[in-house]
């Protein structure tokens, strides 16, 4: 079977290349692009041509002169001294720990951290016997996203 895929390929490969030279035989008769110039460029002798007229575009704007690395840095550098300390570091985590950490003690045990899958199962589970059925499981699907736009337009 392979024999026969492989002698219909060569063969279609050789039809493709005989089309392709057959066709730049015929391409080198016909006079070429680039040694006709263009109608609207072609100047009568009795009419003079005016140029067109190009608007001003203006300045460009200007580029970011900050790398990304030294966005980056900034975004941690919450006191603009251009150094980064370690509770510049630890705070956007401090509060995300402080919103897990339910009882306040500074430890985080499983259950606080686990508090939200939890209280998932514990409202998908209808009969409340700490098992879920295929239906119960079934309410616990996150719900679709709306799709983002193509463009900002």
């Amino acid at each position: 079977m392979a024999r026969i895929a492989a002698g219909i390929a060569a063969i279609l490969f050789i039809a493709a290349g005989i089309f392709m030279l057959t066709r730049s035989n015929a391409a080198a008769d016909e006079p070429r692009l680039e040694d006709t110039p263009p109608p609207e460029l072609v100047q009568t002798a009795d009419a003079p041509r005016e140029l067109p007229v190009i608007p001003e575009l203006g300045e460009p704007p200007e580029a970011d002169p900050l790398t990304k690395e030294e966005k980056r840095f900034n975004r941690v550098d919450r006191d603009r001294n251009d150094l980064i300390s370690l509770a510049e570091i630890v705070q956007p985590r401090r509060s995300r720990f402080a919103k897990l950490d339910i009882d306040g003690d500074g430890v985080l045990r499983f259950e606080e951290w686990a508090i939200t899958t939890i209280d998932k199962f514990e409202g998908a589970d209808a009969d409340g016997n700490g098992q879920l059925t295929r239906t119960e499981y079934a309410t616990t699907a996150p719900k679709p996203r709306k799709p983002k736009p193509k463009c900002s337009c």
